[in-house]
């Protein structure tokens, strides 16, 4: 085996998905959790390797360059052991090299606070700019409408390319970031961004519009990675809420400035002005923000390490002390040559697979929205056709009845089959019967609150948006705990469970609607009028 680092460092590991993740923890939190492996439990006395100062080639002699490598897992708490002989060099033999300075890849779980609050800073500053972008285009639509001689309809083209790049491109790019890191996915974006900040024509501003929703995009969707990178999950609600107070800030602020410099400057300081801001902020990127990936600082501290025994080597000092359990149970100090390497370099999936996941997991939702509209549209024209659906608003809810299952029984269909062994596009299927399900219910509730309420449907809508929204703001708090503690086949059963009961719901108001109905002053009033009109 070659000596060289490209050799000791192993390649991804392609692989079989086993489920999507709901809410993945960073990988730097799994690499502070991560135990040490089999090969690797000679390291766990601790005490013994920080306190050898000296080697101890007389107990167990020297390395002379032609044994294998010992490949061992590093992690941020792993301890270093001393390199052999380097306290006691031989006669005539040159000095060691120094060891690397390995401050640079320790975990951003423990940076300073201090250094944590500027990485946050920069992410609120980026994403704020990322925001004013978006509504800085519309003030100035009556003057360019005017010069460049189109209509206000074309002219919002613009924030149709800019919707559709700041939407795809997140697909392509947050994967490049998991695997090359946070830093140079914003610098590349800052400079797209600045770089596009300006043009003189209609077709050059929707070009702009497109690179300004890809690297826009960027800010956004990244941003909620760095900060789970720094902070862990007790500490991590005030930056996440200072990034979404920056999103929201930075949208109402973009049309309000654009506004004002439009009035009282040029249509053209509004992209001055994104210029010079996009060009400080990347600045700023460049100079202050540090690397937060934390399996990727790990795999860069293992290469440095393994740099550092080559030049060891080279230097004819061979092999590390470590710690070994002799035959009366004491800790003995063996010389070995020894290899470092990081478990997620293992794990990660190739590129390519990478991108296939970030691809195809949006699009069962999307195929499977598709697919129910058309099929919403058609069944009731077919039904009306027939005239067999009734005029009452339990009307609305007779296809319900039946496609309502389709979410429990996707549910079901996506936990069992999570498992590597079976093609990815099963599980996908899955979703999409899901997403079909949920469509089907969404589409009945307003149309019958639309229909039962008539004039005070807003205010019925409204409730159960409240409702809705605020049963979406606390699930996500239970879901990881729940899909980590009970597995992807019995968290999907058990909610696949609940939605089994709840299909229930549309067959009593098929049945007992209009009694419902009754008890309601407002519904109640309603029907007196339908049936005085009817």
């Amino acid at each position: 085996m070659s000596d060289r680092l490209a050799r000791t460092l192993p390649a991804g590991i392609d692989g079989h998905i086993t489920a999507p993740e709901a809410l993945p923890e960073s990988d730097a939190e799994q690499s502070l959790k991560e135990p040490q492996e089999t090969e690797n439990r000679n390291l766990e006395k601790k005490d013994d390797i920080a306190n050898s100062t000296q080697s101890s080639s007389s107990s167990a002699g020297r390395c002379n360059g032609k044994e294998e490598f010992q490949y061992h897992y590093l992690t941020f708490d792993t301890p270093l052991p001393p390199p052999t002989g380097i306290s006691v060099p031989r006669p005539g033999q040159p000095r060691a090299p120094e060891q690397p300075d390995l401050q640079p890849y320790i975990s951003p779980f423990t940076w300073r606070k201090s250094r944590k609050w500027v990485v946050t800073m920069l992410s609120c500053l980026v994403t704020t700019l990322s925001a004013m972008a978006a509504g800085a285009y519309s003030p100035p639509e009556q003057i360019l409408t005017e010069k460049w001689k189109i209509s206000g309809v074309v002219y919002n083209l613009g924030i149709s390319v800019f919707s559709f790049g700041f939407a795809l491109s997140p697909m392509v790019l947050a994967p490049f970031s998991e695997i090359n890191g946070r830093r140079p996915m914003l610098v590349a974006s800052g400079i797209l961004f600045t770089c596009c900040a300006v043009t003189d024509s209609f077709a050059g501003m929707l070009l702009s519009r497109l690179f300004l929703g890809v690297g826009g995009s960027t800010f956004s969707s990244i941003i909620g990675g760095v900060l789970s990178d720094v902070y862990v999950t007790e500490e991590r609600n005030t930056p996440m809420a200072l990034f979404s107070g920056a999103v929201l800030f930075g949208t109402g602020f973009g049309p309000m400035v654009s506004s004002f410099i439009v009035h009282h400057i040029s249509w053209r300081w509004v992209y001055y002005l994104q210029t010079i801001m996009s060009a400080v902020v990347t600045a700023m990127v460049v100079v202050f923000f540090k690397e937060t990936r934390g399996n990727l600082l790990l795999s860069r501290k293992a290469q440095a390490l393994n740099q550092w025994y080559e030049q060891l080597e080279e230097a004819g000092y061979v092999g590390v002390d470590m710690p070994v359990l002799g035959k009366d149970g004491e800790s003995e100090r063996q010389s070995q040559r020894i290899r470092w390497k990081v478990k997620s370099d293992e794990e990660r999936e190739s590129i390519a697979k990478v991108l296939a996941i970030s691809l195809y997991r949006p699009f069962p939702i999307s195929i499977g929205g598709i697919i129910a509209t058309f099929l919403s549209i058609w069944q009731e024209k077919y039904v009306h056709r027939l005239g067999k659906i009734s005029s009452r608003p339990e009307g609305r809810l007779v296809f319900v009845c039946v496609e309502s299952i389709l979410m429990p029984a996707g549910m079901f269909w996506f936990g069992w089959t999570s498992f590597p062994s079976i093609h990815w596009i099963v599980p996908c299927l899955a979703i999409g019967c899901v997403t079909i399900g949920i469509f089907s219910i969404y589409l009945a509730v307003f149309n019958y609150l639309a229909d039962t309420y008539h004039r005070y449907a807003s205010s019925a809508l409204a409730a159960q948006s409240c409702c809705r929204n605020l049963l979406g703001g606390v699930f996500p708090l239970v879901v990881r705990i729940m899909y980590v503690n009970l597995g992807y086949p019995e968290a999907s059963s058990l909610l696949g469970g609940i939605g089994s009961l709840l299909t229930i719901v549309p067959w009593v108001l098929v049945f007992y609607g209009p009694k419902i109905r009754a008890r309601s002053k407002i519904a109640s009033e309603i029907m007196t009028e339908d049936e005085r009109a009817g």
